[in-house]
């Protein structure tokens, strides 16, 4: 019999929200101080300390990038088909930890012997498997802790869009401390001890969802408990199954995230797709053709227009999130080599500073979170679509900051550290009107029966923003020979050029999403 679900009394409800909020709130807090812990040092880690050129790290970030938001889309179909979203988050929850404390492993660091790099080739596979652990684990608990959230809440409840961003707030809260944590300790007392706090953040999320679930109220139960427990082969249940095959799906992500490439030829002047955008094309396509069968045989005209409408959401994502990951990655590079660190008397490192935008995001969630019932009372809610045009106009114009600051560097030839501070904020403030706003939209205009798959699509848009964020960062790349200084004049004017493009950008494609608002909220039907 399948766990019923139980509509949670007042008293189930905390500061105005059902206490399941807070579950997820806390488990996706520890889940992201983990994932953004390991991220602030990623490319610096692979840069400095194992020698890989900009154009090797950015290649490397963007195919773990472009897999590990390519997964979700897996790990929520097989949640919405089989498992149910509370299996799925432990099992995540269960890869996660082992991932992020694989990756404290660091082996031996690389060193030049007349010229050539010369690598630790074990570390570097503990490393690569470590990541392919992350990678799946992310694939089954990213989209159902999201999809949990927006079951909470009554498809029109005006607290959805409050509550979700209360929920972003907690992804902030992660990310904030484990910035300045995780990259103190990588940069200041090794590499290891960074990665390996990332590790033990994860565990304290695990140990938070399994202590909640109560709270759930059968939200996130398997659809046909029987089903999954029925035998499929031999003793062997499909929940059997399902594990063995992400066990061998683990093996496959780790051959493919050591291509290293983007992009590779086969054939001079004619470029193929490497393993890692092959593997996100194939899964591209069984997720837009499985939606259009769906839409098609399944669904009424509204459902079809609404559907599209989330179709169009997850666009917006991937052109936001393309000049976003730029934080970790050319804007880390930017801030590492081209920047004056000092300010409020301390020193801080690139690392560091990637807490810079999940601090402001916990500035603006509660103003955020206040503001949109209040403009809902009177009237004057702009909507989901004018929300997202704005965050994408608000992404562009944080680039131009930046541009700014290159163009008119300090005495000593470095940019100001406050034009960052800048930059960060105003993206922050393109984030909150655009991502949480877009998740609420997912779960809200979604027909039920293929949430978990939609909110897939969502992380699948943000793992080509992933691809594309790290193509554009190597627009930027610098090689320095052995020996050599970098040349900081030159340096900045890649950078300028990087930043003006990314700006106009998030600009125009900002321009374009209000030229479609009228048919969008047309297709919405009512849905805010």
């Amino acid at each position: 019999m399948a766990v019923p679900v139980v509509a949670a009394s007042p008293r189930e409800e905390f500061l105005g929200h059902p206490k399941g909020l807070y579950v997820c709130f806390f488990t996706e807090m520890w889940e992201r101080f983990s994932f953004y812990g390991m991220k602030a040092l990623l490319l610096l880690y692979l840069v400095k300390y194992h020698l890989f050129s900009d154009e090797h790290g950015y290649n490397l970030i963007g195919a773990y990038g472009g897999l590990v938001y390519a997964m979700p889309v897996i790990g929520g179909l097989l949640a919405d088909r089989w498992l149910g979203m509370r299996k799925a988050v432990v099992f995540g929850g269960i890869l996660l930890v082992l991932g992020h404390l694989g990756m404290a492993i660091e082996g031996h660091p690389a060193s030049r012997v007349d010229g050539v790099v010369v690598r630790d080739a074990a570390a570097l596979q503990v490393f690569y498997f470590s990541l392919a652990l992350i990678i799946v684990g992310v694939g089954f608990l990213k989209p159902n802790i999201s999809t949990i959230v927006g079951k909470l809440y009554a498809g029109n409840d005006p607290r959805r869009d409050a509550g979700f961003s209360l929920f972003y707030a907690g992804i902030n809260l992660g990310a904030t401390v484990s910035g300045l944590l995780c990259g103190w300790l990588g940069e200041t007392w090794g590499w290891g001890w960074g990665f390996g706090a990332a590790g033990i953040g994860m565990l304290a999320g695990l140990a938070n969802f399994l202590y909640g679930q109560k709270h759930l109220h059968g939200h996130a139960e398997p659809p046909d408990p029987a089903r999954l427990r029925a035998r499929a082969l031999g003793p062997l249940t499909r929940e059997h199954l399902i594990y063995l095959g992400t066990l061998a799906g683990i093996v496959v992500v780790w051959g493919l995230i050591q291509s290293h490439s983007l992009i590779v030829t086969l054939i001079p002047g004619v470029f193929e797709p490497s393993p890692v955008l092959l593997a996100m094309h194939v899964v591209s396509l069984c997720l837009l053709g499985g939606i259009a069968w769906f839409m098609a045989r399944h669904c009424s005209k509204v459902e079809r227009e609404q559907m599209c409408v989330v179709l169009a959401f997850i666009g917006f994502c991937l052109v936001f999130f393309t000049l976003y990951e730029q934080t970790y990655g050319s804007w880390v590079l930017f801030s590492d080599r081209a920047m004056n660190h000092a300010a409020l008397g301390v020193e801080w490192s690139a690392s560091q500073l990637t807490s810079l935008g999940a601090f402001f995001i916990l500035v603006l969630a509660p103003a955020f979170a206040w503001l949109w019932p209040r403009l809902d009372r009177c009237g004057r809610n702009p909507g989901s679509v004018t929300k997202s045009a704005l965050g994408l106009l608000f992404a562009g114009l944080s680039f131009f900051v930046l541009a700014w600051s290159a163009r008119h560097p300090q005495a000593n030839g470095l940019t100001g550290i406050w034009w960052f501070v800048l930059a960060y904020f105003v993206l922050e403030i393109g984030e909150m009107l655009l991502s949480p706003i877009g998740l609420s939209v997912v779960t809200a205009l979604s027909v039920p029966r293929v949430v978990g798959l939609m909110m897939g699509g969502w992380f699948l848009g943000t793992s080509y923003s992933e691809v594309l964020a790290a193509q554009l960062g190597k627009l930027s790349a610098l090689e320095v020979a052995e020996g050599e200084v970098l040349d900081i004049a030159l340096a900045l004017a890649k950078y300028e050029a990087l930043f003006v493009f990314s700006g106009w950008l998030g600009i125009g494609c900002g321009v374009g999403v209000l030229l479609l608002r009228p048919l969008l909220r047309r297709w919405m039907h009512g849905v805010k």
